[in-house]
């Protein structure tokens, strides 16, 4: 199971560490999901989501200051008695010590942050369904055409890297070349990215490893892409039916969800840069409500049917 430690949340949202506990900076959070404990701080435990962050926003903290130092004493030895990863309190609001208290004698963290409370969970929310998304790596090359984040799959030697610098050359964005790491972000993207090692790198053989930032400037790559298509690069096949209408969708299942995917055979003559660059244009117009196919087909059919 994916986890990150709070000792990598402080460091990357920049959180101050209101206590200094060692032992707790390598505490696993596991979950994507947050928790304000304001019904906990009202006495209320038959639920609690204790595996979550902990949110302490200015509404926790005005009810706080509404009870007595005994009971908010009481209420934090129970909330911190559970194995809570860490507090957070957010708009830089003052600790209360019956808090400091009670994580000393359970040993939790205590952080805070200078966000307001919305801002501060939602940056919570997008930092943890990225750092601990389902990630998976596939060979291919990841390019950005007209917005639309294509896959390029394909045996080793078939012209993917080849057919990048094409479209690199033609003012497309490249992204990841070799090794994709593909990240399933919630239950509506799938977001592509290179691995650190090859970052704005791409092999050519006979000629090997080029810079593409280098080469082309900052304006010819991106760090991420969602991916929306698919595209397999394979030699021709005289013997075997390809599509010529686009009447039928195959789609590729990538970490549980279907993205649309083309076989476009390879031979010489024809210009695949040129092909995929259509395909995304095509793919972009179908999302926007027109199937050029569908449309041919009904046109067809009506003629037909005059007949």
């Amino acid at each position: 199971m994916k986890y990150i430690t709070v000792k990598k949340l402080v460091n990357d949202l920049s959180l101050e560490e209101l206590n200094q506990l060692q032992d707790r900076e390598d505490t696993r959070i596991l979950t994507t999901d947050l928790n304000r404990p304001g019904i906990q701080l009202a006495g209320f435990f038959e639920y609690f989501a204790y595996e979550r962050i902990q949110i302490i926003g200015k509404v926790e903290h005005r009810y706080l200051n509404t009870l007595d130092e005994k009971t908010k004493q009481e209420r934090f030895d129970q909330i911190l008695s559970y194995d809570v990863p860490c507090i957070i309190l957010s708009r830089n609001l003052q600790a209360p010590k019956a808090l400091m208290r009670a994580a000393e004698k359970y040993q939790r963290k205590i952080l805070r942050s200078t966000l307001n409370t919305t801002k501060l969970i939602s940056n919570l929310v997008n930092y943890l369904e990225d750092s601990l998304a389902a990630t998976i790596t596939l060979h291919g090359v990841l390019m950005d055409i007209y917005g639309i984040g294509v896959l390029i799959t394909g045996k080793s030697g078939i012209g993917k890297s080849e057919t990048a610098i094409e479209l690199i050359k033609r003012g497309h964005l490249f992204v990841a070349d070799d090794a994709v790491e593909i990240k399933r972000i919630g239950q509506e993207f799938l977001v592509g990215c290179s691995p650190e090692i090859t970052k704005h790198m791409l092999e050519v053989r006979g000629i090997g490893i080029m810079d593409v930032k280098s080469l082309f400037g900052v304006g010819a790559i991106k760090i991420r892409t969602d991916i929306n298509l698919v595209i397999g690069l394979e030699e021709w096949d005289s013997n075997k039916t390809y599509d010529r209408l686009g009447l039928d969708e195959n789609f590729r299942e990538i970490l549980g969800m279907k993205v649309e995917e083309m076989v476009i055979p390879v031979k010489p003559a024809r210009n695949i840069a040129v092909i995929i660059e259509v395909a995304a244009r095509n793919h972009r117009l179908k999302k926007m409500g027109y199937n050029a196919a569908q449309a041919f087909n009904d046109r067809l059919l009506d003629h037909l049917t005059k007949k």
